[in-house]
């Protein structure tokens, strides 16, 4: 896969995916380029406006692509059920599903609408809701595909704090967003495993951008502090890339050929922060197929998700 780019996308006509977060930074890169490449593309986000403006900068590189907008929180899982209800009603298969949405370490601990640390709730429990609700509608897509977005901080965390999974005890935004991100590719590979057990049809994988110059950090700690600016200034002209460089793992994971069940894309150059999409490092601690099993047992009770044996046709 050395320097693929968008060019090496294969042609998306016909098939339908849904994008998480696509409103901006590497939702909407990666929305732009599968409407690029022919697909009928579903932007989600939370704010209507972003929406707009987003549909309009598509339109304006691809006048003839197929795409829309709609509404989705991941922070609540009131939004994700009624979402996932309205687009089966809607729609009798999904082809692909990118969970891309995220926050990033908020200063101070916050929570979702049912009570969830923000950042496992939002990056994590949401998605973990959300595909579920979409699994029947998934099984009947065209060689489905599911990327979960994770990151390199999930080989910093250490581990799923089964203990305080919510960071009640004590918040540390680092930590937080870092158990979120192994919660996600922990997911992905679980995903696979058991649609593999349980013949969901599912082609299950993950991928992470690197460090992508994205509205996410200022977003949740903030660019204006002493270490963010010094970071500007030193640190990202020589180790970050673009949104649109930092979208291609997830790009080839979605649509590439030679993209494996299970597999795990990012920046192929130095640390995995920059550079054309190759396979990336799996911590050890995040293969640990009991503490996702674990993990995937817990989720259910969390957000009322049931997960099936078997899976009974969806009624279009």
């Amino acid at each position: 896969m050395s320097n693929w780019t968008t060019a090496d996308i294969p042609r998306q006509t016909g098939r339908l995916a849904v994008i998480t977060g696509a409103t901006g930074g590497l939702g909407f890169e990666t929305a732009l380029a599968l409407a690029g490449a022919g697909a009928d593309v579903v932007l989600t986000g939370r704010n209507a406006q972003k929406g707009q403006a987003a549909l309009d900068a598509i339109r304006a590189q691809y006048p003839a692509a197929s795409i829309r907008y709609a509404h989705l929180d991941l922070a609540s899982l009131a939004s994700v059920r009624q979402f996932a209800e309205q687009f089966a009603a809607e729609h009798a298969a999904l082809d692909l599903l990118i969970n891309n949405a995220g926050v990033m370490m908020p200063p101070k601990r916050q929570t979702t609408l049912d009570g969830f640390e923000l950042q496992f709730g939002t990056n994590y429990l949401g998605h973990f809701a959300l595909t579920e609700r979409l699994l029947p509608i998934l099984h009947a897509g065209r060689q489905p595909r599911v990327v979960n977005l994770s990151s390199v901080a999930h080989r910093t965390g250490g581990a799923i704090h089964f203990d305080d999974l919510q960071s009640q005890r004590g918040y540390k935004p680092w930590s937080s967003y870092a158990q979120s991100k192994l919660a996600m590719l922990m997911f992905a590979l679980e995903l696979q495993r058991r649609s593999d057990a349980n013949g969901w049809g599912l082609l299950s994988n993950a991928a992470h951008p690197g460090y992508a110059r994205t509205a996410l950090i200022a977003n949740g700690p903030g660019d204006d502090t002493l270490l963010q600016m010094v970071n500007r200034l030193t640190f990202e002209p020589l180790a970050s890339q673009s949104a649109a460089d930092g979208a291609l793992p997830t790009l080839f994971a979605a649509t590439a050929p030679g993209a494996k069940p299970g597999g795990y894309y990012g920046p192929s150059g130095l640390f995995e922060l920059k550079g054309p999409p190759g396979d990336a490092q799996i911590a050890r601690h995040a293969q640990d197929k009991a503490v996702a099993a674990r993990l995937w047992d817990i989720s259910e009770g969390l957000t009322n998700a049931r997960w099936p044996s078997a899976i009974m046709e969806h009624a279009s």
